[in-house]
């Protein structure tokens, strides 16, 4: 099936999603790099970059940067005076995530923190709350960014899982993979938290067999 997933995911790219050079380099940087390849597909960054213009997001904030990629079709969705706040631990990363994001022409939008998520979470101020948050970071660490997603939240604010199905694994609550429980205690904190109104679905393609997570947050406290 993996063979047909990711031709459907061609087939999909080829038509609606028309990636240019700046996307094509960026991904050939992170492979040239060595990075994990984890990159959100094309057509996964596009839909990023849809649900960033039709909530007309201003300020979005990326846990997990990678090389960029993703940052990249966020940043491209705001209007003028917009920024990206995104949030990468690994020093080596982010140096290849800069140079992707200033290729795109973007670095007057995007704002790189080279730290554990964490402590730059930490620092960014209350005050100034994110319209658009994207979770894609390490898993085990999901519940603690959730948290801090609805620190920085606002009423409507909306807020994305990626990798939340995991080959099916999150059903498995035996799972010694940390990854897998970190997910499931996402799920639960999603579940019993009343401010926030969510689904999640499952996704096939050229990234194999997942999903993600959105909610939107409905009264921010």
């Amino acid at each position: 099936m993996q063979a047909a997933w990711t031709s459907d995911d061609e087939y999909i790219v080829d038509r609606l999603v028309h990636s240019d050079d700046a996307l094509k380099n960026a991904l050939s940087a992170n492979t040239a790099a060595d990075l994990p390849p984890h990159d959100v597909a094309p057509n996964q960054g596009k839909l990023l970059h849809i649900f960033a213009r039709m909530i007309r997001a201003r300020r979005v904030l990326e846990i997990g940067t990678l090389g960029g990629y993703s940052t990249i079709w966020l940043a491209r969705a705001l209007p003028e005076g917009g920024k990206v706040v995104t949030l990468e631990a690994d020093a080596a990363h982010a140096k290849v995530a800069q140079l992707n994001i200033e290729g795109a022409g973007l670095a007057n939008v995007v704002e790189l923190h080279v730290a554990p998520a964490l402590e730059s979470l930490a620092r960014l101020p209350a005050e100034e709350p994110f319209d658009l948050v994207f979770i894609d970071a390490d898993k085990q660490n999901n519940p603690a960014y959730l948290e801090w997603a609805l620190r920085l939240s606002r009423s409507g604010t909306v807020i994305i899982g990626d990798n939340v199905v995991r080959d099916g694994a999150i059903t498995d609550p035996d799972s010694v993979d940390p990854r897998v429980q970190g997910v499931r205690r996402f799920f639960d904190m999603i579940a019993d938290e009343p401010r926030l109104t969510a689904t999640a679905l499952q996704t096939v393609g050229s990234k194999g067999w997942d999903g993600f997570m959105i909610a939107i947050v409905n009264d921010h406290v």
